[in-house]
């Protein structure tokens, strides 16, 4: 009897062992994901109150989907491409999981070479992908006014470094919602409310795309 009880102990403690063991990974497997989205005023929600700001809203459409997801807004107004790299290792701390990726409207602009963006976003890319980030690139097109040879050459930059890095694509950050009146403020450049609201309902498949990688890779 003395050793059934000592058997059966013993089975218990292993199993609580073995619980314990597999904590850590089941606690990283369901921790929110953590995603920065590092971007220009699109991003920050120039003119708009905060909680309609582009990662505001984002993070609450993906927590519909019943995501559990923490969206931080790393939005700073006129950064170009170059800003965002300088600034990279403190818009992005520690812990992140994932970053959209949405700079270049004011390199294009201010009429940037492409070649000086490009290097730029593939600096940014190169670096997360050192760190194990995620990545979502959101991709921007010059104002036609800016000539046939500069919108050549800036808008095949993000389609190419998608493909490069093997990141998360969506082609232009303000599908639907450029050159909308209805959509834009008095500037002609900055969504308003709906307008960040149809970029999110129309970003939101690369989002969660996004998502799933990040949880693809906490899989034990």
């Amino acid at each position: 009897m003395a050793r059934m009880v000592a058997v059966t102990m013993a089975r218990v403690m292993l199993v609580i062992l073995a619980v314990l063991a597999g904590a850590p990974f089941a606690r990283a497997a369901d921790a929110p994901v953590r995603i920065v989205a590092l971007g220009d005023s699109l991003t920050a929600g120039y003119g708009l109150p905060a909680q309609a700001a582009f990662p505001v809203r984002l993070e609450a459409a993906l927590r519909g989907k019943g995501l559990a997801v923490e969206v931080a807004n790393a939005g700073v107004s006129g950064d170009t491409t170059s800003g965002g790299l300088e600034r990279l290792d403190w818009s992005v701390p520690e812990g992140t999981d994932a970053v959209i990726l949405e700079l270049g409207a004011n390199d294009a602009l201010r009429g940037v070479e492409p070649a000086v963006t490009r290097a730029s976003l593939d600096t940014i890319l190169h670096r997360l992908a050192e760190r194990r980030i995620a990545v979502l690139l959101a991709g921007m097109r010059a104002p036609p006014n800016m000539g046939a040879d500069y919108v050549g050459s800036f808008d095949a930059i993000f389609p190419q470094l998608a493909a490069a890095h093997d990141v998360v694509f969506y082609p232009f950050f303000l599908d639907g919602v450029a050159a909308d009146r209805a959509l834009n403020q008095g500037d002609g450049l900055h969504p308003t409310s709906q307008g960040v609201d149809l970029i999110v309902t129309h970003i939101l498949p690369k989002a969660e795309e996004l998502v799933a990688r990040v949880k693809a890779r906490r899989a034990p």
